[in-house]
């Protein structure tokens, strides 16, 4: 198994791995050219992000700017909006359902750097996938953390962190980011 490999299936690796080094260069500047074109070209911009996630849905919207470290480990739904700011940092599986929306400054995080601060010197780092269900909502400034699921038809309230599994059809807010009620299905 390769390093990237390695890192999709959560084991801990080096970071500094000449592959992740290739794969991020390649991302960033397809983000570069993604974000670089304007308002009236986006076909375009829809081509570079079906070239870049490993899968996508028909109705598509990101709007710029947008940025992920690898793409390839990225598969959204139909019907799927992220808004201005989005940040995915997909060293392992961002797994989106149908008709999910994302708000402005959202970041998917699945990436886990060392709390001991040698090995963090040292680039040693896991990932843990993330998965957001069908008919999800995700507010502005939400972070969510490596390993989390959210369930379907969710909503994640502006500002929250989230840290934990989200159950479906509820509402969760806050940091970090806890059930406050169920929601109709």
């Amino acid at each position: 198994m390769d390093n990237i490999a390695l890192l999709r299936a959560g084991v801990w690796v080096d970071g500094f791995a000449e592959e992740f080094g290739r794969d991020l260069a390649r991302c960033e500047e397809k983000c570069f050219e993604f974000n670089s074109l304007p308002p009236s070209r986006k076909d375009e911009r829809r081509a570079i992000i079906r070239g870049l996630f490993r899968s996508t849905g028909e109705k598509l919207i990101i709007n710029p700017p947008f940025h992920c470290d690898f793409g390839y480990n990225i598969s959204v739904g139909n019907n799927f909006t992220g808004n201005f700011n989005l940040v995915i940092l997909d060293e392992a599986d961002v797994t989106i359902g149908d008709n999910v929306f994302i708000g402005p400054n959202v970041s998917l995080c699945t990436i886990i750097h060392s709390l001991e601060a040698g090995p963090r010197n040292r680039g040693i780092m896991c990932a843990r996938p993330i998965t957001i269900g069908d008919n999800v909502w995700i507010a502005s400034n939400v972070t969510v953390l490596p390993g989390v699921t959210i369930g379907d038809g969710a909503v994640v309230g502006a500002g929250s962190v989230v840290t934990k599994d989200i159950e479906p059809y509820t509402l969760a807010v806050g940091n970090p980011c806890r059930k406050v009620r169920d929601l109709p299905r």
